[in-house]
C-alpha cells in the first residue's frame, strides 16, 4: 500500500469499515518511531504495523532479559543478551507485508526524530521527554508518550499548535426522513421517525423536499434540536409552502485543537482525562507519581525496589515536595507507596490496554480521523493486589517479589511468586481464537496462565483462517489461510512460552456439543473466558457459566468500541438472557413494497439471493431424497407456505430447468424485467402516483416512496452487472459453467423473448406485516395450483440423482464469486427504482454481508482489561467493589471502568428433603411428586436440583449443605436454596 498508495481491501477489509478510505490512503504515507521495544513498546508497534503506515521504525539500545519476557511476547529465550529491538524485527516484520519495518539500536537524536511525522517514547525519561517533546512540537511531529510501571499506566499526546481533525467521531452521519416543515422564522422540522439523532448544534442539509424546493439548494444549516423527532432550522417564511417529502443528513465538520507541548502541560491539570470517575483523586495522586518516579531514577539509579518500604517513603515524600506547587486538595499517599511497591513489574495486561490506546492515537495523528487525547490519561488497576492483608496465600514481600530469573520475574514483581504459582495451576476454557481471543492467548501465554503442573488451557473455535483475519488476528501469518484458528493459534502461544499447556478443539459451543463439555468438563474448570462475535452465543455459554457456578470473563468490539465484563459467582450480575432483536427487523411488507433507506434495498436483495441460489436448491435436493416424505412435510405447514416452496420445486425439475448458459442468461433477463419493471408496474396499477388514502393524503408520502419502472439497457453497467451476476450464480446451482464476457453476454441478450406483462387488478398488495400474515391465514390462496403441482411433483424423475442441485452459501469475502457483484447490483438497481441513494460496493458489502467493523487497537485494549480482572479471579477477590466492568470508544479517548452491578436475587424453596442418610449415601425424596431417589454427593443432590424447574441462567447462591458423618442419622430438615 505505501508504494502505490493502493489499499488491499482483502487484508484490510474489517478495518476499513472502521476507518474509511482516505484515512487509509492518510496513513499510507506515514512514517512512525517507536522508541522502546520492551512489552509497550512492542505491543504498540504491534498495532501500528497492522493499521498499515508507511514505515515503523522501532528502536531501543537496550540487551533483551528475563525481566522483559513478562510481557514481550516476539523474544524468545535465544534473544537473552541481544538487542531488544533487532530481536524483535523480524516477527514484527512479518505482521503485515505492506509495511517498512526497520530497527535502529542507536541513540535517540534530533536528526533521527526528523524522519518521521509521528514518534512515540516508551519506557523514556522526563528529561527525555521534554528535550524531544519541545523538538516535535516546534517541528510540527506529533509526540505520544506512552509508560506503564506494574498496575499503573500514562498516556500524553502532544498534535502541536494546530491539529484538524477532519471527523470527530466515525459515525456515519445521521438522517431521518422529514414529514412536515413549517413556513416561519424559524421554520420547524418534524421528522417521520420517533427518534431523528440529532443533537443541539448539530448542521444537516435537506434534500428531496417537495414544495419548499428552496430548501434543496440553501446548503447546511444549524439546527437546534425541539424534540426527538423535530427541530428548528433557517427562516422559512418567505419560501413556498411545503407539499411533502424530504430528508435531513447531518453534514460532519471539521475540528482545529490545541495541544500545549509536554512540559507546559505538566503542569495544567485540565488536561487530564479521567478513566475512572471513582479514582479522580488517585489519578491526579498518579500524575505527581510518575513525575516524582523520574526523579526517583535520577536520584536513585533504579526504580523502587518491589515491596520496599524505605524505597515507598521516599517517593511519598518527593510527590509531598511536588504538591507544594501542584496545591492537589487531595494527595493519595496510598496510591504513591502501592506504585513504589509495584513499579518494577511489567503486566501484560496493562501493556496491551495502554498499547492499544497509543496505537490508536498514532492513527489519529496520522490521518486526522477521531478526536485525539487531550492531552493525559491515567490508569491503575491497583485493586489487583490482594484484598486485606495479603488475601490467599503468601504475604508479599521484598523476598517474595525479588526476580528469579524466570519469564515471570515482571509479574512477580508485583504479585510475588505464591501468586505466579497460582496462575499456573489454573484450568480455563477459552471459547474464540479469533481476534481477541488471539489476544487473550499472548496474555496468557505471558502471564503464565495454566502453564504450571496441574494448569491447562482448552481453546476452542470451528473457523478455518482466511485472508481478511490477518489484519488484525496477530497470531495468523498468510502461510496460515485455511488452517483451523484454534490450532495456529495454540501453537503460536508455544512459541511465545514453550511452558503452555494448551489444547485445541474445533467445536461449535452449543447444546450439541454438551457432550465434549458437559458437567464434568465444566466441574473442572477455574473460569471460561468469551471472545465471541454474537449474542446467542455469549448467553449460552453464560448460562453454562452460571449452571456450573463458573466464573466468565467476557469481551466484545464494535470498530473503535470496546466493552468488557466479568460475571462473578454469587457477586456479580451475568450476561443474562439475550435482548429480543425483534424492534430493529425491517418490516416485510417495507421489503416487499416499501423501501425508503438503502439498508432495505440490501437486505431485499439478500433475501433473493438466500431464496433464488440456496433455499430453492435445497428444497430440490431434499425432494429427490425422499418425494412423498418432502411433500407431506411441506403441505404440513399451511397451503400459502406450501405453494411457494413447490412452485420453487418444480421450477428446478419441471420445463424450466436450463439446458444450457443462454438458458441462464435468458432466466437472468427475464428476472430483471419481473423485478425492476413488471412488479413494480404492478405496485402502481394498484397504487397510482396520484393515489389518496381514505383521510385524502397522499398515499405516496411519509416512508412511502413512489416507484418508478426501469427499462432494460444492456449499455448500462448496474444493469449488465446484474444478468452477469444473476446467469452465473444460476448456472452454478445448475452446475452450468458460465462467465462474465460481457460482449458475449450482450449478444446472447439479442435473442432473448420478453414476454409482455399486463398489469392484473387481481392482485392484492399488503400496506402492513398484519394484512400479509391475515392473508395466509385466511387460505385465499390458488388451490387449484397447489393440487396440480402435487400431482405433477407426486412421482420424482427416474434420473433424480443426475438433477442434483448445489446450494450455495453466500460468502461475503470472496470477491470472485459473483455474491457480492449480484447484492451490489440487485440493492441498487431497487433503490433506482425508487429513487434512494445507491450504495457502493464497500458499503453494501458491510450492510449485507453484516461485517463487524473490527481494528486491532480496540481488541488489544479489551484483551488486556479482560486479563486485568483475570488476575481479580485468580487473586480470590470477593469485594464486588474490586471489580470492573468497562466501556471504550477510542475514536474519541473515551475510557469508562466502573464497578459492576450486583446479581439479582430470588428466593425460591423448593420441597427436597433428605429422608435417610445410611453408609455415605442419601435419600433424597421430592414432594412435588412424591418420588425417592439414591443419591451418592452433594454434587449428584446439585446436579438433581438443576434439573427440577431451575433456569439455566439463575445462580445458585446457597450450595446444598454437606452430608452428616453420623452414618445414623436419620432425618435432616427440609434444604431451602437461594438463586439468581
Amino acid at each position: 500500500m505505501s508504494e502505490s498508495n493502493d489499499i488491499d481491501e482483502g487484508f484490510y477489509s474489517r478495518q476499513l469499515y472502521v476507518l474509511g478510505h482516505e484515512a487509509m490512503r492518510r496513513m499510507g504515507t506515514a512514517n512512525v518511531l517507536i522508541a522502546g521495544m520492551r512489552g509497550l513498546g512492542v505491543e504498540i508497534a504491534k498495532n501500528v504495523i497492522l493499521s498499515g503506515v508507511k514505515s515503523v521504525t522501532v528502536q531501543d539500545e537496550g540487551l533483551a532479559e528475563w525481566m522483559d519476557f513478562s510481557s514481550q511476547f516476539f523474544l524468545l529465550a535465544s534473544h537473552l543478551g541481544q538487542n531488544r529491538a533487532l530481536s524483535s524485527l523480524s516477527r514484527l516484520s512479518a505482521l503485515n507485508p505492506h509495511v517498512h519495518v526497520s530497527a535502529h539500536t542507536g541513540p535517540l537524536k534530533e536528526t533521527l526524530l526528523q524522519q518521521f511525522q509521528v514518534v512515540v517514547l516508551t519506557d523514556s525519561s522526563l528529561d527525555d521527554q521534554q528535550r524531544f517533546g519541545t523538538f516535535c512540537h516546534s517541528n510540527g511531529i506529533k509526540l505520544i508518550v506512552a509508560d506503564t510501571k506494574g498496575l499503573c499506566g500514562q498516556l500524553f499526546c502532544d498534535f502541536g499548535e494546530e491539529f484538524e481533525v477532519l471527523d470527530t467521531d466515525g459515525e456515519t452521519p445521521a438522517s431521518a426522513m422529514i414529514d412536515h416543515i413549517t413556513k416561519a422564522d424559524p421554520g420547524v422540522v418534524t421528522c417521520i421517525e420517533q427518534r431523528h439523532g440529532f443533537v443541539d448544534g448539530s448542521t444537516v442539509s435537506l434534500s428531496e423536499v417537495c414544495g419548499m424546493t428552496k430548501l434543496n439548494s440553501y446548503g447546511p444549516v444549524d439546527i437546534k434540536v425541539l424534540g426527538p423527532d423535530s427541530f428548528s432550522i433557517c427562516d422559512t417564511s418567505s419560501f413556498s409552502e411545503y407539499k411533502k417529502g424530504g430528508v435531513a443528513t447531518e453534514v460532519k465538520k471539521s475540528k482545529i485543537l490545541q495541544f500545549k507541548p509536554l512540559d507546559e502541560a505538566l503542569v495544567d491539570p485540565e488536561l487530564l482525562v479521567m478513566t475512572d470517575y471513582g479514582k479522580m483523586t488517585k489519578h491526579q495522586t498518579l500524575h505527581l507519581a510518575f513525575q516524582a518516579l523520574h526523579g526517583f531514577v535520577k536520584r536513585v539509579g533504579r526504580l523502587p525496589k518491589p515491596r520496599s518500604q524505605s524505597d515507598a517513603e521516599l517517593l511519598v515524600a518527593m510527590v509531598t515536595e511536588l504538591n507544594k506547587v501542584s496545591h492537589l486538595d487531595q494527595l493519595d499517599e496510598d496510591v504513591v507507596q502501592s506504585l513504589s511497591f509495584t513499579a518494577c513489574g511489567d503486566l501484560a495486561p496493562v501493556n496491551a490496554f495502554i498499547g492499544g490506546l497509543a496505537a490508536q492515537e498514532v492513527m489519529k495523528a496520522c490521518t486526522g480521523k477521531f478526536t485525539p487525547l487531550q492531552q493525559w490519561l491515567y490508569f491503575d488497576a491497583l485493586e489487583c493486589l490482594p484484598e486485606g492483608n495479603g488475601g490467599e496465600g503468601e504475604e508479599l514481600t521484598e523476598s517474595t517479589c525479588s526476580p528469579r530469573g524466570s519469564r515471570y520475574d515482571g509479574q512477580t514483581a508485583v504479585f510475588g511468586s505464591g501468586f505466579q504459582e497460582r496462575l499456573g495451576e489454573q484450568k480455563y476454557f477459552l471459547v474464540g481464537a479469533g481476534a481477541i481471543g488471539c489476544e487473550l492467548l499472548k496474555n496468557f501465554a505471558l502471564i503464565g496462565l495454566g502453564a504450571g503442573e496441574g494448569g491447562h488451557i482448552t481453546v476452542t473455535d470451528m473457523d478455518s483462517i482466511e485472508r481478511s483475519n490477518l489484519n488484525r488476528q496477530f497470531l495468523f501469518r498468510s502461510q496460515d489461510i485455511g488452517r483451523q484458528k484454534s490450532e495456529v493459534a495454540a501453537q503460536a502461544v508455544r512459541v511465545m512460552n514453550p511452558n503452555m499447556n494448551i489444547t485445541a478443539h474445533q467445536n461449535r459451543l452449543d447444546p450439541d456439543s454438551e457432550q465434549v463439555y458437559g458437567h464434568t468438563f465444566f466441574m473442572g474448570l477455574d473460569g471460561v473466558a468469551a471472545a465471541l462475535d454474537n449474542v446467542q452465543a455469549r448467553v449460552y455459554l453464560d448460562g453454562r457459566c452460571v449452571q456450573h457456578q463458573r466464573p466468565m470473563l467476557e469481551g466484545g468490539t464494535l470498530g473503535s468500541k470496546g466493552h468488557t465484563l466479568v460475571v462473578v459467582p454469587h457477586l456479580t450480575e451475568s450476561y443474562g438472557p439475550a435482548k429480543t432483536g425483534s424492534q430493529n427487523a425491517i418490516p416485510l411488507c417495507t421489503l416487499k413494497n416499501f423501501p425508503h433507506r438503502i439498508e432495505h434495498t440490501l437486505q431485499w436483495a439478500r433475501d433473493q439471493f438466500e431464496g433464488l441460489y440456496k433455499q430453492a436448491a435445497e428444497h430440490v435436493n431434499l425432494y429427490f431424497r425422499d418425494a412423498a416424505g418432502f411433500l407431506e412435510r411441506t403441505l404440513s405447514r399451511g397451503e400459502a407456505e406450501a405453494l411457494e416452496v413447490l412452485e420453487c420445486v418444480w421450477g428446478g425439475v419441471g420445463g424450466q430447468r436450463p439446458q444450457g448458459w443462454e438458458d441462464c442468461v435468458g432466466w437472468a433477463r427475464r428476472q430483471w424485467e419481473t423485478l425492476y419493471n413488471n412488479d413494480i408496474a404492478q405496485l402502481l396499477h394498484c397504487f397510482p402516483s396520484d393515489q389518496l388514502t381514505r383521510s385524502g393524503l397522499p398515499f405516496w408520502s411519509g416512508a412511502k416512496r413512489c416507484p418508478h419502472p426501469l427499462t432494460f439497457d444492456p449499455s448500462n453497467t448496474t444493469h449488465m452487472d446484474y444478468v452477469v451476476a444473476a446467469a452465473n450464480l444460476y448456472g452454478q446451482i445448475y452446475g452450468i459453467v458460465g462467465t462474465r464476457d460481457s460482449s458475449a453476454i450482450r449478444s446472447i441478450l439479442e435473442t432473448v423473448h420478453i414476454p409482455a406483462f399486463t398489469p392484473k387488478s387481481t392482485v392484492k398488495i399488503h400496506l402492513t406485516d398484519k394484512e400479509m400474515e391475515e392473508e395466509r391465514e385466511s387460505g385465499h390462496l390458488d388451490t387449484g395450483r397447489l393440487e396440480e403441482l402435487q400431482k405433477k411433483l407426486s412421482s420424482p424423475p427416474v434420473n433424480s440423482a443426475a438433477l442434483q442441485m448445489h446450494p450455495i452459501d453466500f460468502e461475503k469475502d470472496d470477491d470472485n464469486n459473483f455474491h457480492i457483484d449480484y447484492i451490489v447490483a440487485a440493492s441498487n438497481l431497487r433503490a433506482e427504482n425508487y429513487d434512494i441513494p445507491t450504495a457502493d460496493r464497500h458499503k453494501s458489502k458491510l450492510i449485507a454481508g453484516r461485517i463487524i467493523p473490527a481494528i486491532a487497537t480496540t481488541t488489544a485494549a479489551v484483551a488486556g482489561l479482560m486479563c486485568v480482572e483475570l488476575y481479580k479471579l485468580v487473586q480470590g477477590h470477593r469485594k464486588i467493589s474490586s471489580y470492573r466492568s468497562s466501556y471504550i470508544n477510542l475514536a474519541v479517548q473515551y475510557c469508562v471502568l466502573s464497578e459492576p452491578l450486583g446479581p439479582q436475587r430470588f428466593t425460591k424453596t423448593y420441597n427436597l428433603e433428605i429422608t435417610g442418610l445410611f453408609y455415605g449415601n442419601a435419600v433424597l425424596y421430592d414432594g412435588s411428586n412424591h418420588t425417592e431417589r439414591l443419591v451418592k454427593s452433594v454434587s449428584d443432590v446439585v446436579s438433581l436440583v438443576t434439573k427440577i424447574e431451575v433456569p439455566q441462567h439463575l445462580h445458585m447462591l446457597e450450595m446444598f449443605p454437606s452430608f452428616a458423618e453420623d452414618k445414623d442419622c436419620e432425618t435432616v430438615p427440609p434444604i431451602r436454596y437461594l438463586f439468581r
